[in-house]
């Protein structure tokens, strides 16, 4: 027994590191391609995996075509007004639909059920009529507006708060606590977790969100990173090593973020799969 139970660690050992080398390479590729010339990055015959000479000029020439000072803030004002939104309207909205009753609770979740069901770029025409109704668009507005509410925030926090016991209610009325009372000091801070978990899904959600800035925001000081770097591909051609700089340039926010927030990421992720 202690030989099969021995054998079947390397087993698992072994297919977690090739699925990791799987996951680095992408990674790795894209550092190495910043760093050589236009023929190396598309030369196919000899391949070239390193390169001849470690260029940083893709960096220089992306840094002083993009101004990511300003892709930046305007990426962590759309990443911090989404998780700031979210967990504020998912966690009334989750309290509500799991402790309280009244009248048309179930239809109004099972609208909210609804629109997770469905994908998210069937409300692209009617959040973009609304935003340029009120003459937002090309605004950090604009950015996170898709974000005010968030199905998926409502159906975690109402698992969340379905998953606590009656009697903390009970105990908070015979105290004299009122609705309000009760949510904000008695359940909202016992579902802390799941509002980490909520904010870490947000935040990567936002940061690679694609197609609504585009759509939205068409001015370059406008744009977060991630429509930047899409209006920097070139419709017949690209510089691939400017490309891949960027993007490494780009990854280094949620890089920072997962580097000092490690602890939250890994219980916030465990704690949404056992709440799921």
């Amino acid at each position: 027994m202690g030989k099969q139970k021995k054998f079947s660690h390397v087993i698992i050992h072994i297919v977690l590191i090739i699925g990791a080398i799987t996951m680095l390479v992408p990674f790795l590729w894209m550092i190495l391609t910043s760093f050589k010339s236009i023929s190396e990055s598309t030369q196919m015959n000899p391949f070239i995996i390193f390169p001849t000479v470690w260029r940083t000029e893709s960096f220089t020439s992306v840094l002083s075509k993009m101004h990511f000072e300003r892709l930046y803030i305007n990426t962590l004002i759309l990443i911090v007004g989404r998780v700031v939104c979210a967990v504020l309207t998912a966690t009334m909205a989750g309290y509500a639909f799991g402790r309280l009753t009244f009248k048309g609770r179930d239809i109004a979740f099972s609208l909210v059920l609804f629109q997770m069901m469905v994908p998210g770029q069937i409300f692209i025409i009617p959040q973009y009529l609304m935003v340029s109704k009120v003459g937002m668009l090309n605004t950090s507005f604009a950015l996170i507006f898709p974000g005010l509410v968030t199905a998926f925030g409502t159906f975690l926090l109402r698992q969340s708060y379905m998953s606590l016991p009656k009697d903390l209610e009970e105990a908070a009325t015979l105290d004299g606590c009122n609705i309000g009372q009760t949510f904000l000091y008695v359940m909202a801070p016992l579902t802390k977790s799941a509002m980490v978990a909520l904010g870490i899904f947000t935040a990567l959600f936002a940061y690679k969100d694609l197609m609504w800035p585009l759509v939205v925001n068409t001015e370059q000081n406008t744009m977060p990173l991630s429509a930047a770097l899409a209006k920097l591909q070139g419709q017949f051609s690209a510089n691939y090593p400017e490309l891949m700089a960027a993007s490494l340039l780009a990854c280094i926010p949620m890089i920072v973020i997962y580097i000092i927030f490690q602890k939250q990421f890994i219980e916030g992720i465990a704690t949404s799969g056992g709440k799921l």
